[in-house]
């Protein structure tokens, strides 16, 4: 298939966008948070500010717009967070039976403003993209894209089932980050569907998966090493990582990860991980562009606005995401050279946006 053009919803600092944009296809986001908004502006990523549930497929905004992608807000469904979410996760089932089987929509809102979180609710704003962009726009994205934590699987595997009822292909599961050369280890629940007959397929690895103890290069002869924090950081010397994420602020629970391994994965308290050299002492901890090169962005990405940290920990890998997408479109795997454009970024011009009719868009707030 041939992507015209994306919304993100979601769209966060722009993960997806960048790997969007840096193969040819222009994006549009959709995002709440006003730092996030603030790097994307700076990165020159068309940006609508605002909330995902006040928008819709058929506004004019959007009528170029071929391809679905979403990373809906994750805390209440992962390990880390309250576990609401993990909870709800019958209850969020129901409603998207209820949304198939065609209930009013009104009192479907009203049931999910009574969750405990609702930013659990939020999980099912992608679904209801896809179903109107087909009742009321009458026109079905060709391609959908979605990524979430692991606890989200079973989300997506109820949206398989009822994207391949109305007309789509589709493939879910797991995705390990440093399978797709990602210096770091990170699972994400991807769905990816396409409308027809094509069947789909999630993306191949590239490389090998990572186990503690075990070197790069033993394992599959078919698969490049994992990449290690030495191969994308300009640190010339040895170091470890210290890293409090899973552990619950127990001092003996901490993981470590040495230089030459993929960095455990980043969350938004990343600046709080201790750099140590082989002796112990302290070092320098990662900056805000070291993060993000763990997270395959540009190492020159213009980060911007507050908590840079947390904007880097919730966004989707640049590198992973151009597998993602090479697969929902159809592709070939990337290419190097593809692959290589991940490295800079290079500020765009303003974004062209296609208002349609000046007063249909009236109200619609651009950022």
């Amino acid at each position: 298939m041939q992507p015209v053009k994306i919304v993100d919803l979601f769209a966060g600092p722009g993960g997806l966008d960048v790997a969007a944009e840096k193969l040819g296809i222009p994006t549009i986001g959709i995002e709440w948070d006003a730092s996030a908004c603030a790097t994307r502006r700076e990165a020159g990523l068309e940006t609508l500010q605002g909330d995902v549930r006040s928008y819709k497929p058929s506004d004019p905004i959007f009528k170029r717009v071929n391809v679905l992608a979403g990373g809906p807000p994750c805390q209440t469904f992962t390990v880390a967070g309250t576990g609401v979410g993990r909870k709800a996760l019958d209850e969020v089932l129901g409603f998207i039976d209820r949304m198939v089987a065609g209930e009013e929509r009104d009192k479907i809102n009203k049931d999910l403003d009574n969750l405990n979180d609702e930013r659990t609710a939020l999980v099912l704003e992608p679904l209801r993209w896809a179903l109107e962009a087909i009742e009321v726009r009458k026109k079905p994205y060709e391609a959908i894209v979605l990524e979430q934590v692991p606890a989200v699987l079973p989300v997506w595997e109820s949206y398989a089932e009822v994207l391949q009822d109305v007309g789509y292909e589709v493939a879910y599961g797991l995705l390990h980050t440093e399978a797709y050369g990602v210096p770091q280890t990170r699972r994400r629940a991807v769905l990816i569907a396409r409308y027809g007959t094509e069947p789909v397929n999630l993306p191949s690895p590239t490389h090998r998966a990572y186990r503690k103890g075990v070197p790069r290069h033993a394992g599959d002869p078919r698969l490049e090493p994992w990449v290690t924090m030495a191969d994308v950081l300009d640190r010339e010397y040895s170091f470890s990582v210290i890293s409090n994420y899973g552990t619950g602020g127990d001092p003996k629970a901490r993981g470590r990860r040495s230089h030459d391994e993929p960095s455990a994965t980043v969350t938004g308290k990343i600046s709080r991980n201790r750099v140590v050299s082989e002796a112990g002492d302290d070092l320098t901890r990662f900056s805000h562009s070291e993060a993000g090169c763990l997270q395959t962005f540009p190492r020159d990405y213009p980060w911007s606005g507050k908590d840079v940290g947390q904007q880097i920990g919730n966004a989707v890998p640049p590198r992973l995401a151009m597998h993602v997408l090479a697969a929902a479109f159809g592709w070939g795997p990337p290419t190097d050279e593809m692959l290589k454009r991940l490295e800079t970024w290079k500020v765009a011009a303003e974004p062209t946006l296609d208002l349609g009719d000046e007063e249909t868009n009236r109200g619609v707030e651009y950022v």
